[in-house]
Order: structure tokens, then sequence, then C-alpha cells
């Protein structure tokens, strides 16, 4: 077990799919940076695509970067970690990506990085998790929420949990604000 009592941890969702050359993962590994220098840890599910990028950020900038990994996948973690967590389940790593975490920055991704959104939020919803940040970085985001708050049983309580940023700056200063005094 890898002690981080000491940490103020950050995760960090986005899609595995993104290359150096793609918004994203510009995006993510300046995120990265950005939380390295403000003296945040950062942890990512490990492998590629934006978790990569923000992992390289932190990296470059000196950070401590967890990768939660599974036993199960058959691809290497990508080579920015410090430290890696081996999981057998994705609740497991679910789990790990959550529990440490005083905040959470979701880029944009596919159905593994709305899995993780939807968890963090409903923890969120029914007091499984004390308030903290949950951002949503990027331009895609408010039209899904807005799709979300149409077709399913979303209320303004329910939204009021989720802080929507344009820019890296302003994720990082969403979490800095609003994760100061969160307890995990």
């Amino acid at each position: 077990m890898i002690d981080t009592s000491t940490d103020k941890i950050v995760t960090i969702f986005g899609g595995s799919r993104f290359g150096e050359n793609s918004d994203e993962y510009r995006q993510a590994k300046e995120v990265g940076a950005i939380l390295a220098e403000s003296g945040f840890t950062i942890c990512t599910g490990g492998y590629l695509g934006v978790m990569e990028a923000a992992s390289r950020g932190a990296r470059e900038r000196g950070g401590r970067v967890f990768g939660i990994v599974m036993n199960q996948f058959k691809s290497e973690p990508n080579r920015y970690l410090t430290d890696k967590v081996a999981t057998d389940h994705f609740y497991d790593r679910l789990q790990n990506l959550i529990t440490r975490s005083v905040g959470f920055i979701a880029l944009r991704g596919g159905m593994g990085t709305v899995t993780e959104i939807s968890l963090v939020w409903n923890k969120l919803q029914t007091g499984v998790l004390s308030r903290r940040p949950l951002v949503l970085l990027g331009n895609c985001w408010k039209e899904v929420v807005d799709a979300w708050e149409k077709n399913l049983e979303v209320n303004k309580a329910d939204l009021s949990l989720l802080d929507f940023a344009a820019s890296a700056q302003e994720a990082v200063d969403i979490i800095k604000k609003k994760s100061e005094g969160v307890v995990v």
C-alpha cells in the first residue's frame, strides 16, 4: 500500500485515445503541470491519452503521479507514473481513483469517462462522498449535462455539484478554491 496520507490528490479522468496533437492531450498536460506546481499529487487511470498527458505534465514539473492500473489490461501503463496501484476489478479501480482525492477534473473521453463521472457525481449526490469539486473541463460537457438534465432524473441540486471550466487554469483554480478543507 502506498502512503498518501500527506498528499492532496486530484484525480483526472479522460479518454485514452487522444494523441499528443489533440486539444485534450494539451489541456490535460497543462492541468497536470499546474496541479503539480500548486502542490497537488495527481491520480489517473495510468494509461494513454488524457491519463498520459496529465501524468507527463505533472512529472515534468516534479510532481507525484499515481496510476491506478488494471491487472487484466494487456497494455503497459504510461512511463510518467511515480507510483502504481494495481487492481483486479473495475470497481476496485474506480474506488481507488475516487476515495483518495480532494477533487476531480474530467476531460472529454468515452464511456469509461462517463462511468467515472457518474460514479463520483452519484457519491456526491447521496452523501457517500463528502462535498468536493467535480470539474468538467472543455466545451463538450455543457451539452452532455444538458442532455442528462433533459432526459434523466437530474435536478438543480444535482447540477450544483458540478463545475464547468473552459481552460486548464480555470479548472485548477476551481479545485484550489473548492478543495480547501476537504478531508479524505
